[in-house]
């Protein structure tokens, strides 16, 4: 099979302020490892996917990063978005380069932010729905088994009749995709069985995908033949204009959601999109109070705290459940069950004016 992986990391990651920022987002910065997340995104891939078939859509600064960082992927196949207009826009670009290249191509659409703690099983099941994508007229996710009721994610409701079996791995067809839920929704889900997490990876055929937009997304159709046209003359000044018009929508809204012919397959493979501080408190290492630091610190009569200070010594005293990221020039003290709320401030930074902490 031709598989072409297409890495989305045109985000801003701005629930990861203060460390991430405009110029060097979450997906630039190594915080689960010594590399950095889309390094890791990229390394897990290569085992399957030549780096030829590897193609990264973000803005063009994200993209001169990405070109230093990354000399081995060929420099045609770093796309760039012109302006951010949220995933669906981003992933008509990236599968309309692919078509044209050849439109029987499987196309895995991968962030470039998320955690994967078995490659080998990740790999496994992108074979295998890469596989589901080539055959038929399907558009392929993974669904990741749901180990609480989280409201902070998109859930996918799957049929429980017999699954298709391909490569080894167990096909459900999608009935519906359901927005983030409350709490009480949420605990349903659960209860139910068949509501998984939704992933935000995609596996389809170039050109399975396009017939999919015509049929379920007539108006992003419209700028797929549009997108098309000026990629077949290499006219950036016409895929800038297309951008200035298109809709900013998720692929899950414009497509995923209406779309009939979807299949999941179970992402066992030990997955995390980081969504925020507190999410790194179950990856970094704890001491024995479920602290996980990183920088040197000194801590007395404090638990299950996070903090991030590899500049200068860190003490915390009789404190719980806190985030404490400290960078050059800002500091960042939150509860951690608030996080999520980190991204209300770069809003706020956003109307003050004060671009430099951006």
């Amino acid at each position: 099979m031709d598989i072409r992986a297409v890495i989305m990391a045109g985000g801003v990651g701005t629930r990861f302020w203060p460390l991430s920022r405009k110029k060097r987002p979450k997906q630039f910065l190594p915080i689960i490892s010594d590399n950095t997340m889309i390094e890791e995104t990229v390394n897990r891939l290569l085992p399957r996917v030549s780096s030829s078939n590897i193609y990264t859509i973000a803005n063009p600064e994200q993209t001169q990063v990405i070109k230093r960082r990354f000399t081995n992927l060929p420099e045609e196949n770093l796309l760039i978005e012109p302006q951010g207009k949220n995933t669906a826009p981003s992933l008509i670009l990236a599968t309309a380069k692919i078509y044209l290249q050849n439109p029987q191509s499987v196309v895995a659409a991968l962030p470039a932010d998320h955690l994967i703690r078995d490659s080998a099983l990740f790999l496994k099941k992108l074979e295998a729905g890469a596989a589901a994508a080539a055959e038929g007229e399907h558009l392929v996710t993974f669904g990741i088994p749901p180990d609480y009721p989280a409201t902070g994610y998109g859930y996918i409701n799957f049929s429980l009749k017999p699954p298709s079996e391909i490569l080894g791995e167990n096909f459900y067809p999608v009935e519906k995709f359901k927005e983030k839920p409350d709490y009480e929704q949420a605990k349903e889900f659960l209860r139910a069985g068949n509501y998984f997490w939704n992933s935000g990876m995609y596996i389809w055929r170039a050109e399975v995908f396009a017939r999919k937009l015509e049929l379920y997304a007539p108006v992003m159709f419209s700028y797929w033949n549009k997108v098309l046209e000026a990629l077949k003359y290499n006219n950036e000044a016409q895929i800038q204009k297309i951008f200035d018009v298109i809709p900013s929508i998720s692929i899950d809204y414009a497509l995923m959601e209406n779309a009939k012919g979807v299949l999941m397959c179970e992402g066992n493979f030990g997955w995390s999109d980081v969504g925020a501080w507190s999410a790194l408190a179950d990856i970094w290492d704890k001491d024995e109070s479920g602290n996980a630091l990183r920088g040197e610190n000194i801590i007395i009569d404090s638990e299950n705290c996070l903090l991030y200070n590899p500049n200068k010594i860190t003490a915390l005293v009789g404190v719980k459940d806190l985030i404490v990221v400290d960078t050059e020039d800002a500091l960042l003290i939150c509860r951690k069950d608030q996080d999520q709320k980190v991204k209300n401030i770069v809003e706020i930074i956003k109307k003050k004016g004060k671009s430099e902490y951006l």
